[in-house]
């Protein structure tokens, strides 16, 4: 999957409505045109290049500004043509060929010629997707082509450091507004990948005039572009010429733009949110939604915000991840004596208020059709934990190394409480203390990179509702990236398994390739699965077709700001 790492805690994106609303066109069918949407991030976004997206904050703005080739509709149960208008699979499932549409503007920007932008060509596609199958350092997600597309792990050989004078075989131009593409072998989930937001299409100029600087001068073909990138803001403003209308043939989007900000701390989001200075919090935990609507006194005496909340089912896991190279978590006894000193029922008890589901299948959450079911894992056992750490040399603990565990402290409130709660298990149940060491995502981060984090809490959302979207970060550790795990204990194994599934024609057999690596990562203990979770937002009453889905995807093309917010606050 794009390795997208959830913020340790909270992830909270914030609206307002601006003033602009008084007197703004309305759209055939309702929509209301105009307005700015005011958001507030809790980690500061340092790329937009949709090939190096690292965090979610990072992936959700992007998606605004680029566009892929095949998208998940907006309830998230089925791939749409996005880029393209139309395409055929050939050649026993082997070859692929899209036919681009002909009507889609890149943003302007300077890279082009008279700051003018042109339009989207087949060339850009090829661009765009031989850059993600390069060997160049700004591409993070070669691990979506390697050993799919024809010819791309002798390209990314080839680009360390340039593109010239090299292609991939696999992807070729047919004509101005055809493309095709040829696998290896079949591969059934190949339309899901293309889905992938990191696959964003871009052209040619903004990498020639941007280089490496390209992260903060993005350039795609969707409903919102940059304006203007400061440590204090980053906005966005509405692509005048945007292909896509709704359904009533409304241009879209509705929004003029969309204003980033960043948040001091969560008790100051909750509180703007109660004074209607905000619009809209995304993955709350339930226990702090009264804190944020009030209480049913404030709501009787009117004083509580008119809102509407939303909850999903989220393809999301979360799951502690060590450095499983060095000691002491390279002994396999000192992994399973945490994992099973861990009682995932207090801990999603007393730091999530029982919002939380325990893992007790796999790593892979229930996705559709994927029968984690027949996964076995080890269960919450004291005894055992303790016989464990007894046979890996540390009984009662005595002789085991200071541990530090990182966390993210751009939060506040649940995330520390669950964090709290794993090092008073770990205390209460083997007799060790792990020290909290606290920072923001960017200090965490560069810690996992560089080697320096030995236990981390981890968490991501698929980026497409597969397997695979999961399991690929276990297929090669690459100890420099967060988003690689340590699966050195059956890295070949699991490798050449996944590649089976991953040609493998037949659904069911697939399924079983899957649950085999699945099992590996239950068995041998690279991570520590803890829960999984749902995706809840609130939103103002005037906030006007806002929806997400199990991917925690969302379109702010559709989006609009009723003008009735005078009318609520009465």
């Amino acid at each position: 999957m794009r390795k997208v790492i959830a913020s340790f805690g909270l992830f909270l994106i914030v609206l307002s409505c601006s003033s602009e609303n008084t007197k703004q066109p309305i759209a055939v069918g309702g929509p209301i045109y105009g307005g700015t949407l005011n958001m507030l991030y809790s980690d500061k976004v340092n790329s937009l290049f949709p090939l190096a997206i690292e965090t979610v904050y990072q992936q959700r703005l992007s998606n605004q500004i680029f566009e892929t080739l095949l998208k998940f509709n907006n309830d998230g149960n089925q791939i749409i043509p996005s880029l393209c208008e139309s395409y055929k699979i050939e050649n026993e499932g082997k070859t692929y060929t899209f036919k681009i549409r002909k009507n889609v503007y890149f943003q302007d920007n300077p890279c082009f010629a008279n700051g003018k932008g042109r339009l989207l060509t087949a060339e850009d596609v090829k661009f765009s997707l031989e850059f993600a199958c390069s060997g160049l350092p700004e591409n993070k997600v070669f691990h979506l082509f390697e050993k799919i597309i024809d010819g791309a792990e002798e390209f990314q050989k080839n680009t360390k450091k340039t593109l010239a004078q090299y292609a991939v075989s696999g992807i070729k131009v047919i004509d101005k507004h055809t493309i095709s593409i040829n696998l290896k072998s079949s591969f059934g989930d190949f339309e899901k990948v293309l889905t992938h937001s990191s696959l964003g299409i871009f052209p040619k100029e903004a990498y020639q005039k941007y280089g490496t600087s390209i992260e903060k001068n993005p350039v795609g073909t969707g409903a919102f572009q940059l304006k203007s990138w400061t440590n204090e803001e980053i906005k966005l403003i509405r692509n005048e010429r945007y292909w896509k209308k709704d359904n009533f043939g409304n241009q879209l989007p509705y929004l003029n733009a969309i204003s980033i900000r960043y948040s001091k701390n969560k008790k100051a989001e909750l509180e703007a949110f109660k004074a209607e200075k905000i619009d809209l919090i995304l993955n709350i935990p339930a226990n702090e939604i009264e804190n944020t609507i009030g209480t049913l006194e404030e709501a009787q005496a009117g004083k509580n915000v008119k809102h509407k909340l939303y909850s999903k089912k989220s393809l999301s896991v979360n799951f502690l991840a060590f450095t499983n190279h060095t000691a002491p978590f390279n002994n396999i006894d000192v992994r399973r004596a945490f994992n099973l000193a861990i009682d995932r029922n207090q801990l999603i008890k007393n730091s999530l208020d029982g919002q939380g589901y325990e893992i007790t299948n796999g790593f892979v959450p229930a996705i559709e059709g994927y029968p984690s079911e027949k996964i076995q894992q080890e269960k919450f056992n004291i005894l055992e934990a303790k016989k464990l750490l007894l046979k890996a040399g540390y009984p009662n603990g005595e002789g085991f190394p200071e541990v530090e565990i990182y966390t993210n402290t751009n939060v506040e409130g649940t995330a520390l409480k669950l964090i709290q709660e794993l090092k008073n298990q770990i205390k209460d149940h083997l007799n060790i203390d792990l020290k909290i060491v606290y920072g923001g995502q960017k200090e965490r981060l560069k810690a996992i990179s560089q080697g320096k984090a030995v236990m981390w809490k981890n968490g991501w959302v698929a980026d497409y509702p597969d397997p695979l979207s999961f399991l690929e970060s276990f297929r090669i550790y690459d100890p420099t990236s967060p988003f690689s795990f340590d699966n050195q204990q059956n890295s070949d194994l699991f490798a050449t398994i996944l590649a089976e599934a991953t040609v493998e024609k037949n659904d069911e057999k697939r399924n079983e390739l899957y649950l085999k690596c699945d099992q590996m990562i239950v068995d041998q203990l690279p991570v520590i699965l803890l829960y999984n979770d749902d995706f809840i937002s609130m939103a103002n009453a005037k906030v006007r077709n806002f929806k997400t889905n199990s991917l925690e995807q969302m379109d702010f093309s559709i989006l609009f700001i009723s003008n009735s917010r005078k009318k609520n606050q009465k």
